[in-house]
């Protein structure tokens, strides 16, 4: 029998139904989206944690062949190098309080210091350089043992278990070669009179007299020295030297490196010394240099017209004399002396060393900043160079091996990344901050003890 309703309770259970169903979705829907949400931000954490921690530390900074160098290795060695400037810093800031006038080198750390980009890109470099070493050194079948690298260890602490090195001589003794007859042929006519030295008060030939000392009245007492016992040094034992290793490596992880840092650097040095062996073994301990006098002009017409006078017979020390605007030579006929190479401005130097015998002539003026030469060999010979001459010229052949070695090995710099990722600390900010905990570290550590002292029963 039929409902006075009709079908009207089916319908509303019909639409009580629908309405559930559009809840549920809806909550569905709203949980989705949470949840998509919760997922997407858990996502950018852990890809902002993976970017912090891994990812961003192994993007390359530069290549070597097929060897990256990475952020993870490139940050730590710029905060070492920012940390020893401003070490630096410090102890030209000592030196400047005892008067020394040091404001160039300071002005010059401030700058570095003041432009990370400066400092990231001469690590970038050092970094390329030590890679190439590596590879270099490895075709060559160049290797630093495991007793190389613990001897360097401890060399360059200090520590030297087997007794210390002899220390080697400083300096060698050589003479000088004299002028050759043709450079003797050009100098002589026109050298300028050889100044008489002044009269000493003792005429020549004469007995000097002793110079009287008036007696004192009462003898000077002997002052007695009572010598202080000398304090006894700290034995440098092994126990100590491990000591310092592990404070430094301390110091070291938190700028980034792990403990692996000091013996990659003393093995990499090891392997420059083996290869620089081998690269610099023909270079000739034997300096050329040369001995030439010149005419100093503000254009070049007034160049050409004196080398034409030149040309026509008329001497040059009476030229340099009348028309040089170098003055200090101009007194001396023009004459600068025995120089080397690196002495003189580029393009004068280059002129110089290309006249072959003695009293040629550059036949067209020679530009440089100071204005318009003519040059005049007087003459060429070899000298032995000195230690540190010999040194140099070593490490300049050895850096230019090295230069020519980066087209081979195809390096790649990636300015972009080492650029974003150059850290502009530790500064002096950063530097006073340390030391200042550092301090209060120390007097807490001294208040500690102080207290365990005096609070400690006697017995």
């Amino acid at each position: 029998m039929p409902n006075e309703s009709g079908n009207k309770p089916q319908s509303q259970h019909k639409k009580h139904v629908a309405r559930l169903q559009r809840e549920k979705q809806q909550t569905r829907l709203i949980l989705y989206t949470f949840f998509g949400i919760l997922g997407a931000v858990i996502l950018l954490l852990v890809y902002g944690w993976l970017d912090a921690t891994y990812l961003k530390l192994n993007k390359a900074v530069a290549k070597v062949g097929e060897t990256k160098i990475t952020v993870r290795q490139f940050e730590p060695r710029v905060r070492l190098q920012r940390q020893n400037f401003i070490n630096q810093f410090i102890q030209y800031q000592q030196y400047q309080q005892f008067g020394l006038d040091v404001s160039s080198q300071l002005q010059s750390i401030q700058y570095q210091l003041d432009n990370p980009e400066a400092i990231g890109e001469n690590v970038i470099n050092v970094l390329i350089d030590e890679e190439i070493i590596r590879q270099e050194a490895a075709k060559r079948g160049i290797t630093a043992s495991e007793e190389e690298i613990n001897e360097a260890l401890q060399n360059g602490f200090g520590y030297f278990p087997n007794g210390t090195p002899t220390p080697l001589p400083t300096g060698t003794s050589f003479a000088t070669p004299e002028l050759p007859a043709d450079a003797l042929k050009i100098l002589t006519p026109t050298l300028p009179p050889t100044s008489t030295p002044e009269a000493t008060a003792t005429t020549v030939g004469e007995t000097p007299q002793p110079t009287e000392i008036p007696a004192t009245s009462t003898p000077l007492a002997t002052p007695t020295v009572t010598s202080l016992p000398s304090p006894t040094p700290t034995p440098y034992t092994e126990d100590l030297f491990q000591k310092r290793i592990s404070d430094v490596n301390k110091n070291l992880t938190q700028i980034g490196f792990d403990e692996t840092f000091f013996r990659n650097f003393f093995e990499i040095q090891i392997l420059e010394k083996k290869l620089r062996e081998q690269v610099i073994t023909d270079i000739p301990a034997m300096d050329t240099q040369v001995r030439a006098r010149h005419i100093l002009v503000a254009d070049e017409q007034a160049a050409r017209d004196i080398i034409k006078r030149l040309q026509n017979g008329e001497d040059f020390a009476e030229l340099a004399i009348t028309l040089s605007t170098d003055t200090a030579s101009a007194v001396q006929g023009g004459d600068l002396g025995w120089f080397g190479k690196g002495q003189m401005v580029a393009d004068f130097e280059t002129a110089a060393f290309a006249l072959e015998k003695s009293g040629d002539i550059t036949l067209e003026p020679v530009k440089s900043s100071f204005g318009y030469h003519i040059i005049q060999l007087v003459a060429k010979r070899e000298v032995p160079m000195s230690p540190e001459q010999f040194q140099q010229a070593q490490s300049v052949e050895f850096r230019t091996w090295l230069d020519g070695l980066r087209e081979e090995y195809s390096v790649e710099i990636y300015d972009e990344v080492w650029k974003q990722n150059t850290p502009n600390e530790p500064n002096f900010i950063t530097a006073a901050t340390q030391a200042a905990v550092e301090e209060l570290t120390a007097q807490a550590e001294q208040v500690a003890t102080f207290q365990a002292v005096t609070l400690t029963p006697i017995p």
